[in-house]
């Protein structure tokens, strides 16, 4: 395939993508990557933030992937993007967990969400972890230079079917560099990080951003407020989000239905979730007459 990533593939068709959240226990290790392989989903969502992160079985999850075959698509797994468990409250907090970035990377995956992202400094930090040094779209003015180093290239290039120099081309951040096959993507899903989000997003090397309902509101007093119907201050929230994704343009990720799918994608939702995901995937992907077998 043209594409590793099967989701940025089709992110960059103006094509929706949607995801199935994998839940702690039995969501790691290789029988459970090979179980998940035929996912109807886009990307597997990989909990590292509630769960245990352990390295290790994501290896092998995403062997597991590898060894159960191509998906219906023709893409050699699907894509799995990791919620990582650390959060992005400042630039240090980001700095002295960056083993976190390098070693999910380098079990295969082909993305990272950083939670609770709150400062663009932090974001900044996230970015330039998961990138390689000689990656230099946007250094100097925006970014500074990647710090992911030599080491962990050799076991993700195998999982993604790549020579180490080709992986190592391809391993940046999309759409900062045209050609690269990672999408990084954050939560603004406290009142801390809705007061920077039009920065944090302006960050080059976002592909993509959530407002995280059940955070927000826990944030704003309302402890039980996952699902909708949401409270007037709640709703500012996602709208402030959902704008400032339009801004830098990136994918906005939001919760869909059956009933408001459509909705949704005119609104500009880019990424679908939730717990009706599956049949809301349904219905999206005939309105927008999607080529791509799922």
């Amino acid at each position: 395939m043209a594409r590793v990533n099967r989701a940025l593939e089709l992110l960059a068709q103006d094509q929706p993508i949607y995801y199935e959240h994998l839940d702690a226990p039995g969501r790691g290790g290789y029988e459970a990557g090979r179980a998940a392989a035929r996912t109807w989903a886009d990307y597997l969502s990989y909990d590292a933030e509630h769960a245990p992160f352990a390295p290790a079985e994501l290896r092998e999850f995403v062997r597991g992937l590898v060894e159960a075959g191509v998906t219906r698509s023709g893409h050699r797994t699907p894509a799995v993007i990791v919620s990582l468990p650390v959060d992005g409250s400042s630039e240090a907090v980001v700095r002295a967990n960056a083993w976190m970035i390098r070693q999910a990377l380098a079990a295969g995956v082909h993305g990272l969400l950083l939670c609770h992202a709150e400062t663009p400094d932090a974001v900044r930090a996230f970015v330039e972890t998961a990138r390689y040094p000689h990656q230099t779209a946007e250094v100097g003015s925006r970014l500074g230079v990647g710090r992911r180093g030599s080491g962990g290239q050799g076991y993700a290039a195998t999982m993604w079917g790549l020579t180490v120099a080709e992986y190592m081309a391809r391993a940046d951040a999309w759409p900062l560099n045209p050609g690269g096959e990672l999408l990084l993507g954050l939560k603004i899903e406290n009142v801390r990080a809705l007061a920077n989000v039009e920065a944090s997003l302006a960050v080059p090397g976002i592909s993509f951003a959530e407002w995280g309902p059940g955070d927000m509101g826990l944030s704003m007093g309302h402890p039980t407020q996952h699902d909708p119907p949401y409270p007037p201050d709640m709703l500012a929230a996602r709208t402030r989000v959902l704008a400032a994704c339009r801004a830098a343009g990136i994918a906005f990720l939001d919760q869909v239905t059956p009933a408001n799918v459509i909705e949704r994608l005119a609104e500009g939702v880019r990424i679908g979730a939730g717990g009706q995901v599956r049949e809301a995937a349904e219905i999206g992907r005939r309105h927008t007459k999607r080529a791509m077998r799922w």
